[in-house]
C-alpha cells in the first residue's frame, strides 16, 4: 500500500541541499537556531522531553519498521514527513550509513537555574563532551555552562556521545564562566594537579560548581583564581592524569555517593 507521504528523489532539491548544510554545518545550525537528530534513538529521546521536531526526514527503506512508524505516529500532527530514498539520505548523513531518519528541532535556550552545575571550559573532543553531557544527566547535575571555545554541543558526533542527555539538561552555550562562578553561592571545585586536595577529603553534600577545561591546556589562570578549592583525584596507579570527561565522571559520583539519594540502579 502506498505511504501517505510526500517523496523527495532528486539531490537537486531545495529542501534537501538545505539540509545536507545544517548537517555539516556549525554555522548554519546556530544561524537557523536548530539542532539535527540522526536516527531514532535520539528522536525518541526529544520526543520524551516534549521536544517536538519542525522537520522530518524518513529513509524509506525504513518504513516497513514497525519501531519506525510508531515513532512516525508520535509526531504533531501538523508535521508532514518527507520520505528520502536510502542511497540519497546515506548522503545527507554525518553517519556512515543512512539512519532510519533525521529530525530537525529549534535549538533549546533554557532560562538559568540555580542548582549545582559544571563548567566547561573550552572542550574540544565531541566525545568527551558527550560522556560529560550523560554523566551529568545521571548524576542529577543538569544545569551546564559551556565557554565560547567549547566544540558544538550540538554537533552530530556530541549528540550521538550524549545518548539523549542534551534533552534533560539545562544546556548554557558561550556562557561568560568567569560571571557564572562568581555569581555562584555554593561550592567553586576545579580539578587541578598543583596546590590541591583530595576529591575524597571534599564536603559535597551542599550545592557544588565543578569546573573542567581544556583536553590540553585544562582550566585557566582566570576560572582557577575564582575557585574556592583544587581538588585531584587520587591515581596510586602510574598515569599522570585522566581523560577529562573520566575526571568528571568520578567528581560527579563522588557527590552523588556522598548524597547518597539514589536508588540502586543498573550500570547500564
Amino acid at each position: 500500500m502506498p505511504h501517505p507521504y510526500r517523496t523527495l528523489t532528486s539531490p537537486h532539491n531545495e529542501t534537501l541541499k538545505h539540509l545536507a548544510r545544517l548537517v555539516q554545518s556549525a554555522r548554519d545550525r546556530r544561524k537557523d537556531d536548530v539542532i539535527v537528530l540522526e536516527g531514532i534513538h535520539l528522536l525518541e529521546a526529544a520526543l520524551e522531553q516534549g521536544v517536538a521536531p519542525a522537520q522530518c526526514f524518513v529513509n524509506e527503506a525504513a518504513l516497513a519498521r514497525p519501531e519506525v512508524l510508531r515513532l512516525l505516529a508520535r509526531l504533531p500532527q501538523t508535521l508532514s514527513p518527507l520520505v528520502v530514498p536510502e542511497t540519497l539520505l546515506g548522503k545527507l548523513t554525518s553517519l556512515s550509513s543512512a539512519p532510519e531518519l533525521i529530525a530537525v528541532c529549534q535549538r533549546p535556550h533554557p532560562p538559568r537555574h540555580s542548582g549545582s552545575c559544571l563548567l566547561l571550559e573550552d572542550i574540544q573532543d565531541p566525545g568527551n563532551m558527550g560522556t560529560i553531557l550523560r554523566s551529568a544527566a545521571a548524576s542529577g547535575v543538569m544545569e551546564v555552562y559551556l565557554s565560547k571555545g567549547c566544540a558544538d554541543v550540538f554537533s552530530p558526533k556530541v549528540l550521538r556521545a550524549g545518548m539523549g542527555a542534551h534533552f534533560v539538561l539545562n544546556l548554557h552555550e558561550a556562557a561568560d564562566l568567569a560571571e557564572v562562578l562568581s555569581g555562584f553561592a555554593g561550592r567553586k571545585l576545579v580539578t587541578h594537579l598543583e596546590g590541591s586536595q583530595s576529591l575524597y577529603a571534599q564536603d559535597l553534600s551542599g550545592e557544588v560548581a565543578f569546573v573542567f577545561g581544556n583536553e590540553g591546556a585544562g582550566v585557566s589562570e582566570a576560572l582557577l583564581g575564582l575557585a574556592d578549592c583544587r581538588v585531584r583525584i587520587p591515581m596510586p596507579g602510574h598515569a599522570e592524569s585522566l581523560n577529562v570527561a573520566m575526571a568528571a565522571t568520578i567528581c560527579l559520583f563522588e557527590r552523588v555517593r556522598q548524597l547518597d539519594v539514589l536508588p540502586l540502579t543498573d550500570a547500564g
